[in-house]
């Protein structure tokens, strides 16, 4: 394949490098009747060592200029010229027939979205290994009492686990982004099915974050919950957000969902 410019307005970082591409493809372990969905081929990089591997691999790719070149490169590869944001899992779901696993080096400024819209999806995922800035990677995995633990942390490690596999240079890509990445290996968990405590537990999680260096009451009160005497929820709210652990805010959640029934 030709090398194509990279464009900045899909936050596009061409890997360069044999030696972090392999470290990628031993985290995700592909096996060869996976659900494997590439976010990005972008130049095929990725894609050429999951080809080999995966009888079924999809790749979903916005940027129309690499379409050509991918399909004739690889011709069994199910490709979808489209945004990732914007296309259903269902229908990818339902032609796998088991749960996706989902792998790229994914824009930057869209990582939230992309994992966020996997936990909309998740009883059609079993997990994830992403390529992201260093700084996001430290959030996804952060843990209770760290300065990076936040609503990203929270949210993650109710409906995940998260692990930050290894560091990466900025060295090995082109164009050489100002940012290190780092790579994180998401395993979804499948029993958070009720879609209901699912919406109200990331709500809580937002507007207890919401004041970030104010108690866990201000925050709460200036919320969408500010009807709610939290006193009686059994959580001490002279606490900051930071200092609760996923289980609080579990208790928290039901303490909400107890006072709208």
């Amino acid at each position: 394949m030709d090398k194509i410019r990279p464009l900045k307005k899909f936050g596009q970082n061409y890997l360069q490098d044999r030696n972090i591409l392999l470290k990628i493809v031993g985290e995700i372990d592909p096996k060869e009747d996976d659900a494997l969905v590439e976010i990005g081929p972008g130049m095929g990089v990725l894609t050429k060592e999951l080809y080999s591997r995966v009888r079924n691999l999809t790749a979903v790719e916005i940027d129309r200029r690499v379409i050509e070149d991918l399909e004739t490169e690889y011709p069994t590869l199910r490709l979808i010229n489209q945004d990732f944001l914007k296309i259903d899992l269902n229908e990818i779901f339902a032609e796998k027939n088991k749960p996706l696993r989902i792998a790229g080096n994914i824009p930057y400024n869209i990582t939230s979205p992309i994992i966020f819209k996997l936990i909309e999806n998740i009883p059609l995922v079993e997990d994830a290994v992403f390529m992201v800035q260093y700084e996001v990677a430290k959030r996804l995995s952060a843990d209770q009492g760290s300065e990076d633990y936040g609503i990203l942390a929270v949210i993650l490690k109710y409906f995940a686990d998260v692990r930050l596999c290894f560091k990466v240079s900025p060295n090995v890509f082109y164009p050489r982004p100002k940012v290190f990445s780092a790579v994180v290996h998401i395993k979804f968990n499948s029993r958070r099915t009720d879609r209901e405590f699912n919406k109200l537990f990331k709500n809580v999680v937002k507007a207890s974050f919401g004041n970030r260096r104010k108690t866990l009451k201000n925050s709460l009160n200036n919320s969408i919950f500010s009807g709610i005497n939290f006193e009686e929820s059994g959580i001490d709210t002279s606490k900051r957000a930071e200092q609760l652990r996923l289980e609080d805010f579990i208790v928290l959640t039901d303490f909400v969902r107890g006072k709208q029934s």
